[in-house]
């Protein structure tokens, strides 16, 4: 029909607007003069072979909104976007597919491209880069070279887990008792030759700098994992020979209170000091210890183990005897492997003190007076004043520690030090898919030899090369067989055209490690400066004209590593005057995870019999047990249409007195609730996907998936496109309320975008919606200016209105609509009303109310009888806009 109103249709319309935005280059990021600028960044993305799933554009979708709302600002934006390629997850992903990894991290790509392209992002997509290409590589190695040529970059013996089944080195948190997280393989604790890059040189800056950053939790993390601690270095003699321990503490008030002394099984003087007696204990359990990473080591629940080695120190103060242990919990990699036991004042050392019969001596009271630790069942670890302690008795904690110190220097037995819990980073990795470290090493062929490839020879690691910077790119060689192996120099050392060269007539061999994937994502928001640059990492113009990023938004679990990493490399740029900020980003924000929809479940008995949630034990997720008498139970699964909601709780629909288990995970394949953002799209459209997602709640909250949110969300799509393209300029004017209410909306948006408050911003939009949609037809300036607040929102919607309603030029350049300060001020206020100072009734009077008219007001207000009938008015006490108050006896 010729009059049929035209309808909704995201498919009709999305595409359209992407390709003209494309095509008009809107979003291709230029500086021009006397404007401000905004560079928004995300984390960039690891394309995996999943694609996207409806996790993955909560933040992109508010860096986006941000991104068009400065735009329409005034700002100067960008808005760039990449692809984190290297790493072991896309080797990984190779190897299961039997492709390499080249072809699928490029078919990857181009998947999460289209996806990121359908949603609409307003991305410089001429910026895009990836960490696998070759001229990103060549200053991925430029940067190395430059940490390596300061001192920064060195190789170390380290204690390393490696797994031969994967053929790599594995981080602490990817082992599980022994055994790789990934596939159950056995892991062993072995020292292997690696690069390392000592970012304890700038521990103190890396804390320090944190001051004046917009990072809310995230400094706080930052400054855990950095552990900052003053304390002492103190010398402990050995007893029955030559030589002492070191050992840092930051408690040497304790010093008098130390009663044994732990080892690392791993430091070399327990070789040396071990009685022959203990001996066959000692080597027994260095071989038990051997496969436990550092984290189940130092994990505060386990059971204290440990050897005695049959040596003893002397107390330096005291010079007592304490016996020298060795126990697993202290790590060679971390201090001086090396550390004196208080176990009245730490409760690690107390319940190892406990788990082998030794003294327990206080110290430190918490009241001044003398007790018996022996019979405590708890450690005192907090300040007090000292006892049993010489010269330090009486002082309290402060006094103590710096009165042990200055003892301890003068008397050439300790001296004071600070001591972070940072450890140089392990920079290596045994794999293929990685950037090759740019170092090679001289090769000493054995008599008769001629050729490495297929001679002996020996390869002098300790005469390390730096690659020419003009040689750079180093690249990967082309290997058909990358797949890990339980050699520990990696799939490279296969490649022994690769590997081994010649120059001047002499051999040399390449470094065969690998650099790992923090690597590539430690600098990519300084190319994206200028991403086509051949002769610099980028020009001083690019980065004055776009530095620091002004918002990063990513995942929390990059809030330590990846954060720290990037940090690390700025400054060493900004060392080397290449970059002007001692920080790259100046406010940082995590957006929450978004979990799978809720699952649903309920238990029964070994009889059959239902049990209700309240009575089930769930510590292992995997054996549900009845509290109380342990009895085994079985899960069962249940459908959305078997239960319903009761005073905030699910319950059977046939059963209201069986509470049962509502639940959302993480979403992930083999829980098979992955949601893919394809499918929203198709159903819904991207405007009602990113709409959802920013209207489930409040960006760094973790929130349930609910596809039924998405329903609603398009339902008012739909209701905006109805009142948009029914808008006539023969309209009436508004009536005052909802003129009222659409410039306070314009505020509110405005302010919450700027607070990246989107889900009040939303909640905000549907309250004015629902009031344009009790008017026949609203004015053509109305819904122009509602088209333009929905904008950063639902941008192809926003302009497909924009379009209807006559403009020909894209809503995309149009500036942001300015609400009227006058219309945003309510005439009316609710006033408390009190009766002797109490507060007894409200009500509801214009701002400029005469006192007649407020006592008019209130005369027949029933709240009010119970206080002021049958009495006296003493005072009406009115202050207008303020407060009512009777005064009555």
């Amino acid at each position: 029909m010729a009059n049929e109103r035209p309808r909704y249709v995201p498919a009709e319309i999305e595409e359209k607007w992407q390709q003209r935005w494309e095509q008009e280059g809107v979003f291709v990021s230029v500086r021009r003069p006397g404007r401000p600028k905004l560079y928004v960044l995300d984390m960039f993305p690891y394309p995996s072979g999943a694609g996207l799933h409806v996790g993955h554009p909560e933040g992109y979708t508010a860096t986006d909104i941000v991104a068009r709302y400065k735009r329409m600002r005034g700002f100067d934006v960008l808005h760039p976007m990449g692809w984190d390629a290297f790493g072991l997850p896309a080797e990984q992903y190779a190897i299961t597919h039997g492709v390499h990894p080249a072809v699928t991290t490029a078919t990857n790509i181009a998947t999460f491209k289209r996806q990121l392209k359908r949603l609409g992002f307003s991305y410089d997509w001429s910026r895009e880069l990836s960490t696998t290409d070759e001229n990103y590589v060549r200053w991925t190695q430029w940067i190395f070279l430059k940490l390596f040529e300061r001192g920064l970059a060195y190789q170390s013996e380290t204690p390393v887990n490696w797994c031969p089944a994967l053929g790599t080195v594995l981080a602490n948190e990817e082992v599980i008792d022994g055994r790789s997280e990934r596939g159950n393989h056995p892991v062993i604790r072995m020292p292997l030759r690696q690069w390392t890059l000592r970012i304890t040189a700038y521990a103190e800056r890396l804390l320090s700098d944190l001051e004046g950053l917009d990072w809310p939790e995230t400094k706080k993390k930052q400054e855990d994992w950095i552990g900052r601690s003053e304390g002492a270095t103190v010398f402990f003699p050995l007893a029955d020979r030559a030589g002492h321990l070191e050992i840092f503490t930051t408690r040497p008030d304790t010093l008098l209170g130390a009663t044994y002394m732990v080892l690392a099984p791993e430091h070399p003087l327990v070789d040396e000091i071990t009685t022959e007696a203990q001996q066959a204990k000692v080597l027994a359990y260095r071989a038990e210890v051997a496969s436990r990473s550092d984290m189940a080591r130092t994990a505060l629940s386990k059971t204290k183990t440990g050897v005695f080695t049959g040596a003893y120190a002397k107390n330096p103060i005291s010079g007592e005897r304490i016996p020298i242990w060795i126990a697993d919990f202290v790590l060679a990699s971390y201090g001086t492997g090396a550390i004196m036991s208080v176990p009245a004042h730490d409760q690690r050392d107390f319940e190892f003190a406990r788990q082998f019969g030794l003294p327990i001596v206080e110290v430190v009271s918490p009241d001044g007076e003398l007790h018996d630790a022996s019979t405590w069942s708890k450690a005192f670890d907090g300040d007090g004043i000292n006892v049993r302690s010489g010269f330090l008795n009486g002082k309290r904690t402060p006094e103590a520690k710096s009165a042990m110190i200055a003892y301890l220097e003068e008397q050439n037995l300790g001296t004071r030090r600070v001591n972070y819990k940072l450890r140089d980073w392990v920079f290596s990795r045994q794999r293929y898919w990685g950037e090759p470290i740019p170092i090679y090493f001289p090769v000493e062929l054995h008599p008769g030899s001629s050729d490495p490839r297929t001679d002996a020879h020996t390869i002098r690691f300790d005469q390390p090369i730096a690659v020419h910077e003009d040689e750079l790119p180093l690249r990967l060689p082309d290997l058909q067989d990358y797949k890990p192996s339980d050699d520990p120099s990696g799939p490279l050392a296969r490649a022994l055209d690769w590997r081994y060269f010649q120059r001047d007539g002499r051999w040399f061999a390449r470094e065969t490690n690998t650099m790992p994937q923090w690597a590539g994502s430690c600098w990519y928001y300084l190319r994206f400066l200028d991403p086509t640059n051949h002769q610099q990492i980028f020009s001083p113009q690019a980065y004055d004209d776009w530095m620091p990023v002004d918002l990063y938004v990513g995942g929390s679990e990059h809030a330590v590593l990846h954060l720290l990493y990037a940090r690390f490399w700025h400054k060493v740029l900004f060392d080397m005057g290449l970059v002007k900020h001692k920080e790259p980003f100046t406010k940082l924000v995590h957006q929450g995870l978004i979990l799978g929809e809720l699952e649903f479940s309920t238990f029964r008995g070994e009889d059959g019999s239902l049990v209700s949630f309240e009575q089930v034990d769930l510590t292992d997720e995997d054996a549900p047990r009845l509290k109380g008498s342990g009895l085994p139970l079985r899960r069962e699964k249940l459908t959305e249409s078997m239960i319903q909601k009761v005073d905030k709780k699910f319950v059977l629909a046939e059963r209201p007195d069986i509470v049962v288990d509502a639940r959302s995970f993480k979403m992930s394949k083999s829980r098979g609730n992955v949601v893919n953002p394809d499918k929203i799209i198709e159903q819904y459209g991207a405007d009602a996907l990113r709409v959802y997602e920013m209207f489930m709640g409040p960006l760094e909250a973790v929130k349930p998936w609910q596809t039924n949110g998405v329903v609603g969300v398009f339902r008012f799509l739909d209701r905006v496109w109805n009142i948009c393209t029914q808008a006539t300029s023969t309209a009436p004017a508004l009536p005052e309320d909802a003129q009222r209410l659409l410039h306070k909306t314009i505020q509110k948006v405005t302010e919450d975008i700027e607070g990246m408050r989107f889900n009040t911003a939303i909640s905000a939009m549907m309250i004015l919606v629902n009031r344009l949609g009790e008017i026949p037809r609203i004015p053509v300036d109305a819904a122009e200016k509602f088209a333009l607040i929905l904008s950063p929102f639902a941008p192809h919607l926003a302009e497909e209105l924009w379009s209807r309603l006559g403009h020909r030029e894209l809503l995309a350049w149009e500036p942001w609509p300015e609400y009227d300060p006058s219309l945003v001020v309510d005439d009316v206020v609710e006033l408390a009303v009190q009766v002797n100072g109490k507060v007894r009734s409200r009500v509801t009077l214009k701002k400029t109310a005469t006192e007649a008219e407020a006592r008019a007001a209130i005369a027949d207000d029933p709240a009010l009888r119970p206080f002021t009938e049958g009495k006296t008015e003493k005072k009406f006490l009115y202050i207008p806009g303020r407060i009512i108050n009777l005064v009555v006896g």
